[in-house]
C-alpha cells in the first residue's frame, strides 16, 4: 500500500476551505502586490506568483511579505526545475506549484522541507502522482480539460483534491466547484471590476 501523502495536512490546512485561488504571473513588484490585496480584501486566501524572470522573483518576495503581514501563504508557481525550489524557499513561499509532474521537482520540494503541488492532465498522470504520495494536485489546463473530466476522474480516484488552473473566470467557476473541484484559480479576473463581485458572491 501507498504510504499517505506527507503533505495533505497541509493543504487540507491551507485549501480545503478556500474555494478561489488568485494567479499573479509577470505582473511585476507593484502590481502583484495591489492585485494580491485585491484577492485578500475580496476574501481569496490563497495568492500565487508564477515564477520565471528574476522580475518573478523580486515580486514573489514582496508578495511573500505582505501576505505573511496578514498571516496568509503564498506560493510560487511555474516551478519547473529543481534548481527553482531553493530560489522560492528563499523568496518566501509556503508551498510550490507545477504546471506538470516532475517525480525529480517533487523529490527537491521534499529535501527542502516544502510542500507542492504538481500539475496533471491525465489519469496515468494522476495515478502516477498517487504513487508519489501525493493527494492534491493541480488540473491543468483546467478550461481544456473542462468540468466533465473532474466528475470522471472522482471515480477512480475518490482520494485526490484538485485546484484547477487555466482559463477560469467569474463566467465559469462555477461550474467547476459544482463538478468536485476544490479550489477554482483565477488571474485576470481580479482586474475586472465587472467579475469581482460574482467571485466574492463565490466565496461567500
Amino acid at each position: 500500500m501507498t504510504p499517505p501523502d506527507d503533505t495533505a495536512a497541509f493543504f487540507d490546512r491551507t485549501l480545503a476551505d478556500a474555494p478561489l485561488m488568485a494567479i499573479l504571473r509577470g505582473m511585476g513588484r507593484e502590481r502583484s502586490l495591489a492585485l494580491a490585496t485585491t484577492a485578500w480584501d475580496l476574501g481569496i486566501r490563497s495568492v500565487e506568483v508564477p515564477l520565471q524572470t528574476p522580475a518573478d522573483e523580486e515580486a514573489l518576495g514582496a508578495v511573500c511579505a505582505a501576505g505573511a503581514e496578514r498571516g496568509l501563504p503564498v506560493c510560487a508557481g511555474t516551478i519547473v526545475d529543481p534548481a527553482q525550489v531553493p530560489v522560492a524557499v528563499a523568496a518566501g513561499a509556503a508551498y510550490l506549484v507545477s504546471p506538470g509532474l516532475d517525480p525529480a521537482v517533487v523529490a527537491a520540494a521534499r529535501a527542502h522541507g516544502i510542500p507542492i503541488l504538481p500539475g496533471v492532465a491525465t489519469p496515468s498522470e494522476v495515478q502516477l502522482a498517487v504513487s508519489l504520495r501525493l493527494r492534491w494536485l493541480k488540473a491543468f489546463p483546467a478550461s481544456w480539460l473542462g468540468p466533465g473530466w473532474f466528475r470522471m476522474i472522482r471515480g477512480p480516484f475518490p482520494e485526490v483534491r484538485f485546484v484547477a488552473t487555466g482559463g477560469l473566470d467569474a463566467s465559469n467557476v462555477a461550474e467547476f466547484l459544482d463538478a468536485g473541484v476544490r479550489v477554482a484559480a483565477v488571474g485576470s479576473a481580479l482586474e475586472d471590476p465587472a467579475q469581482l463581485p460574482r467571485l466574492a458572491a463565490l466565496i461567500r
